[in-house]
């Protein structure tokens, strides 16, 4: 048993007879790594990329809702109003009548 990890820790395993089984699962293995160290520096991209969009949509959606506020000042009929009497035009005082035309 001493002398295996000896053997090991040496490297003897990668120059004896049967090597080249052992050397093919060593690329193998680092092959492996590099695809996965890889995968993960593209999955942390990923994922920085989508909080950055996650702050660009927050902001556009703030924007619509101020956006929105506005538009619902502007259509209130007291705004209306005060900017048709400053172009001269007055609000009725009475409701407009429905004409209905038979055939």
């Amino acid at each position: 048993m001493k002398s295996r990890v000896y053997d090991i820790l040496k490297g003897k395993f990668l120059v004896s007879e049967d090597a080249f089984a052992n050397w093919r699962f060593i690329l193998f293995c680092t092959f492996l790594a590099i695809i996965m160290i890889g995968r993960s520096h593209k999955a942390e991209r990923k994922v920085h990329e989508i909080a950055e969009r996650q702050v660009v949509v927050q902001e556009l959606r703030s924007q619509f809702v101020d956006q929105r506020q506005q538009l619902m000042k502007m259509k209130m009929e007291s705004n209306i109003s005060s900017k048709m009497e400053e172009k001269g035009i007055e609000m009725l005082s009475t409701p407009p009548q429905k004409i209905i035309v038979e055939q």
